[in-house]
């Protein structure tokens, strides 16, 4: 596939439609609704969290056993995108979008009466499968109203609400079982659920006109996401977001061990500083939308990002394997919170200048970027804990490992000094 369409100076693509003027007049709610749709699968994941030890007692379940219902979850939420994507672009957002929302909350209730771990486990893989068209269906919308700067700079108000889960979730549910068992955590989630399907029920109008729908069946589907893989430039950025969402995905892995059993931080001192590197996140993802975009390059912003991360990843790989002799807890929660605060800049970045090329086909687009940053996380994730329950190293390595490859895929696919010899 040619590179789609001509890229101006700050990445857009000539011929973008416009924006639905009715929908972007919708301002805060529009950023509240899409934030509650990325923010649903993280809460579904995170809330659950504090209840692993109670599920493994109640349902006479060994802990390995139990673990597998995060791990549905998780591959329901990748897959799950794969499929929602080309339907969004085939029959329009609304109607997918509604669909995905009332099996999540059918699913979800059904997770609260689960007797076995069995069903537990069928029940959550179904609930990230439709709890996945939330996620790539807000990202096509954002591409249907937005284009340019403007995406990036929705992109980042975006996270200043779904940025907020990882923080909350583990406290909510930690709150929830102090009146109530983990079933209570799931009767949350499903009213939770049903609330934001009768918000995007009421409020969500259609973004994509039946005129800029694609046509044809799981073939022409398939065709479109093999053209889109082929586009160098979109996979360079696909895969440079991938990588970078793996240093995340490590961290939120082995943070809680390194953090409290190898530095001796109390539970309470963990949960602050988990909190402190979200805020990072969050704020850097602030100031790129309010400050960055619209007056530097959108690939030169990337790149700092990028490069950050991985310069943050190598001085911990230093720290963590005693180059600098003993370190303590302060250095090593430095170095993370720098970590964390750059994905602020380079996780929206790397979706907005993917979808910038993507007019034609947003939802598969979508679905590709987010199966990709699942997925790959997935497989980094249990990479950290291979040395053992005595080092930091692991975790490290899995982070500079995954930081260089996003960067060598942006700079080797995505060329950006093409696009700073055309600013000039």
């Amino acid at each position: 596939m040619p590179e789609s369409g001509q890229r101006t100076t700050e990445g857009h693509i000539t011929g973008a439609v416009p924006a639905a003027p009715a929908a972007r007049r919708a301002g805060l709610l529009l950023v509240l609704v899409l934030g509650g749709l990325t923010a649903l699968p993280p809460l579904s994941m995170d809330m659950y969290l504090p209840a692993l030890p109670e599920v493994t007692g109640a349902l006479h379940a060994p802990a390995a056993t139990v673990q597998l219902t995060l791990t549905a979850c998780l591959a329901g939420m990748a897959l799950g995108q794969l499929v929602v994507g080309p339907m969004s672009d085939k029959w329009g957002r609304r109607r997918p979008l509604l669909a995905g929302m009332v099996v999540y909350v059918l699913a979800t209730a059904v997770c609260a009466f689960a007797p076995t771990a069995e069903l537990l486990i069928g029940f959550r893989l179904l609930q990230g499968l439709a709890g996945a068209a939330g996620i790539v269906i807000a990202r096509a919308v954002v591409r249907d109203l937005y284009d340019g700067v403007e995406m990036a700079r929705f992109f980042s108000t975006l996270m200043l609400v779904s940025g907020a889960a990882p923080i909350v979730a583990p406290l909510i549910g930690g709150q929830i079982l102090r009146i109530t068992d983990w079933r209570g955590v799931f009767h949350v989630l499903a009213v939770i659920g049903l609330l934001l399907t009768v918000v995007v029920w009421r409020s969500l109008e259609e973004t994509l006109p039946p005129g800029r729908r694609q046509q044809g069946g799981v073939g022409a589907a398939l065709r479109t996401m093999r053209g889109l893989v082929a586009d160098r430039v979109f996979a360079g950025y696909m895969l440079a977001g991938g990588f970078g969402f793996a240093t995340l995905f490590a961290y939120i892995s082995a943070s809680p061990f390194v953090v409290q059993e190898i530095y001796g931080a109390s539970p309470q001192t963990f949960s602050l500083l988990f909190g402190l590197n979200s805020v990072g996140l969050v704020v850097l993802g602030q100031i790129n939308g309010k400050l960055l975009v619209g007056r530097v390059s959108l690939d030169k912003v990337l790149a700092w990002g990028l490069g950050t991360i991985l310069l943050s990843s190598l001085a911990l790989l230093l720290m963590t394997s005693g180059v600098f002799g003993e370190v303590g807890l302060f250095p090593i929660a430095a170095g993370l919170f720098v970590l964390m605060s750059a994905m602020g800049v380079a996780l929206p970045n790397t979706n907005a200048l993917a979808l910038m090329r993507t007019p034609h086909a947003a939802g598969s687009a979508s679905a590709l970027l987010g199966t990709t940053s699942f997925l790959v996380g997935a497989v980094a994730s249990p990479l950290v804990g291979i040395a053992g329950e005595h080092t930091a190293v692991p975790m490290a390595v899995v982070q500079v490992a995954c930081g260089t490859l996003a960067l060598v895929c942006f700079l080797g696919l995505c060329r950006p000094w093409r696009t700073s010899r055309a600013e000039g």
